[in-house]
């Protein structure tokens, strides 16, 4: 009777996990209308300051509020978005206008203090852009600003995203990156405010750990997959040690711009990764002598990814090597949260499956747990929502799992690898299926 009532208790928390990854994928994997910084370049000359934009005037125009949604597909207005995406280039060129309106007042260019309204000079958006993608406009504006301004300072609009200023034509310029909500320091116009190496240091520490938790949904069940392989830190250590050697390598190499591969090939071959060490971890439960090659190899591809979102937020030529080391030692912060979350939420088990914790309590702890997070996933959240760019659902939901699963793993601490039976196991096939579908998606929807 206990090995039936067993047997049943698998097969529910592998159907749940399932269920639960089906979920998770069909919510967070699309790139497609991935949200990507706004670009300026900013010259002053003969009276007047030109400020030259890399923009997704839809997104804009939608009312998309790009400070916490990084797909516009999960925006409350997403239809309004695609309905925009849908309409000639000259039309939305046409709307531009009202934008330029609420910038000027905020306003988005002070010259010495004062504001200066900007204007049109051309606005240039392509047309033969797969509707599948953003369509990236480039606006030259332009303001008067009087003679013997000494500076300028840039004001970014709350919700409006990140925004990266770059300085032109002066030796030593600024290159900044703010904040939707945030203003730049004076950027002197005759030159000199060039970060210092410190300042692009720290300035990518946040963006690299950005692109991790929680924007880097991927990357994240990527180094899931790795720790789900065995509850002993050696394993763990041999694989990320290999692929943090590896998207390093790729990483630079890509932000240099002397390798460039499509996101079209990379983004199913970093899905296709993700599929492979956790069916690999379902099979097996040891390291095997060419696993961390193979996690070296798909280290690569994570890093070719990498060096593309460092490729959509330029890195400052200046200050190149600080602020590339800055963004690899976020993203290596961000693997270690998720490593260190994982582990906090799985440790009760892995000490009671080695015969080291109190049964009784950590069966307490994880029902608890899992119905704290039950109980969450049914409160409407709008704000952490907004945080996640997903539902608040689709975080919590997995991670009452993941506690009940462990509540398994407790109960049934008699049976043969507990742990990897009712967690890892169970665990993987959920990330195997997350990425299959990406993979899918990615290829051919």
């Amino acid at each position: 009777m206990h090995k039936t009532f067993s047997n049943l208790m698998v097969k529910l928390t592998y159907a749940l996990i399932l269920s639960s990854a089906v979920f998770a994928g069909s919510g967070g994997g699309v790139r497609a209308h991935e949200v990507m910084p706004t670009i300026a370049d900013l010259s002053v000359s003969d009276g007047s300051a030109h400020l030259t934009l890399r923009i997704n005037l839809e997104a804009f125009l939608a009312g998309i509020d790009l400070d916490t949604v990084v797909d516009t597909n999960n925006a409350e207005n997403a239809g309004d978005y695609d309905s925009l995406r849908a309409q000639p280039a000259g039309q939305i060129a046409a709307r531009a206008p009202e934008l330029l309106d609420t910038w000027n007042k905020l306003p988005v260019l002070r010259a010495d203090g004062q504001p200066a309204v900007l204007e049109t000079v051309s606005i240039t958006i392509p047309e033969d852009v797969n509707m599948s993608l953003p369509r990236v406009a480039q606006w030259e504006l332009t303001a008067p600003v009087p003679p013997a301004t000494n500076g300028i300072v840039v004001s970014w609009p709350a919700g409006a995203g990140a925004l990266v200023v770059r300085q032109q034509g002066v030796e030593e310029p600024y290159t900044g990156y703010l904040e939707g909500g945030s203003q730049s320091p004076e950027i002197v116009l005759g030159g000199g405010g060039q970060q210092t190496a410190w300042q692009a240091f720290t300035t990518y520490i946040p963006v690299g750990f950005d692109h991790i938790v929680p924007k880097g949904l991927d990357h994240i069940l990527f180094v899931l997959g790795l720790f789900f392989l065995s509850s002993h830190i050696r394993p763990l250590l041999w694989q990320v040690s290999a692929f943090t050697a590896a998207h390093t390598v790729t990483l630079a190499l890509g932000a240099m711009g002397w390798v460039a591969v499509p996101a079209s090939i990379v983004e199913p071959l970093i899905a296709a990764s993700i599929v492979y060490v956790a069916v690999e971890n379902i099979f097996t439960s040891r390291l095997s002598r060419w696993r961390p090659l193979v996690i070296f190899g798909f280290g690569l591809l994570h890093g070719l990814g990498f060096a593309s979102v460092l490729g959509a937020f330029g890195l400052p030529q200046d200050q190149f090597i600080p602020a590339l080391i800055g963004f690899n030692i976020g993203v290596e912060i961000g693997q270690l949260t998720v490593i260190a979350i994982i582990f906090l939420c799985v440790w009760q088990a892995l000490r009671v499956a080695r015969g080291q914790g109190a049964e009784r309590m950590a069966k307490v702890l994880y029902l608890t747990l899992a119905a704290v997070a039950l109980g969450l996933s049914l409160m409407p959240m709008p704000r952490l929502a907004q945080v996640l760019d997903a539902p608040v659902a689709l975080f919590l939901i997995p991670g009452a799992l993941i506690f009940g699963a462990c509540f398994l793993s407790v109960q049934f601490r008699h049976t043969a690898e507990p742990y990897r039976r009712f967690v890892a196991v169970p665990a993987s096939i959920g990330i195997a299926l997350v990425g299959a579908y990406w993979f899918v998606e990615r290829v051919f929807l």
